[in-house]
C-alpha cells in the first residue's frame, strides 16, 4: 500500500510541475520568471545561507552570452526579501542581441512566502539620453 501511495503522489506531483517555493524552502536553485524585461536571456539564482536573516544571490545568465552575472546579499524585514545590485547591462537598447546595453541599479523586492515580487531599475541615462526607472513583475520557482 505504502508503495502505490509514494507512485500516486510522484505521478501528482509530475502532472502539476513544480509548486511555489515556500518561506520554509529559502535556499536551493530557483528560475526567476521576470516579465516584459526587454532581454533574451534567463536567470538561475542560486540562493544560499548568509548571516542574519539573508540569503545570499548568485545571478546565472541563460545563455552566458554578452549577460553579466551578479550577486548580493537579499535581506529579509517585514516578510520581504530586498536586493540591491548594480549591473552593467541591466538595460538593452535596438538590436536585443547586438545593441547598445544600459548599466542600471536594480532593486528586486519579493514577498518571502509566495516568491512573487519587483524590480525596480534605475538608470541615469536610458536608450533616449533621459534618466528614468522601469518596473517589471517576477517570480521565483524552485528548480
Amino acid at each position: 500500500m505504502k508503495a502505490v501511495l509514494l507512485s500516486l503522489t510522484v505521478v501528482c506531483a509530475s502532472l502539476l510541475g513544480a509548486t511555489p517555493a515556500v518561506a520554509d524552502t529559502p535556499h536551493g536553485n530557483f528560475e526567476l520568471r521576470l516579465e516584459g524585461r526587454y532581454d533574451f536571456h534567463t536567470w538561475i539564482w542560486a540562493l544560499a545561507s548568509c548571516d542574519g536573516d539573508c540569503v545570499r544571490v548568485q545571478a546565472i545568465p541563460q545563455p552566458i552570452a554578452r549577460a553579466f552575472p551578479y550577486a548580493g546579499d537579499a535581506r529579509l524585514a517585514d516578510g520581504r526579501y530586498t536586493l540591491t545590485v548594480d549591473v552593467p547591462d541591466g538595460l538593452r537598447c535596438g538590436n536585443i542581441y547586438y545593441g547598445t546595453t544600459i548599466p542600471t541599479h536594480d532593486v528586486y523586492s519579493w514577498d518571502a512566502t509566495t516568491r512573487i515580487g519587483v524590480l525596480t531599475s534605475s538608470f541615469d541615462a536610458g536608450c533616449d539620453g533621459k534618466p528614468g526607472t522601469l518596473t517589471y513583475p517576477f517570480s521565483l520557482s524552485l528548480m
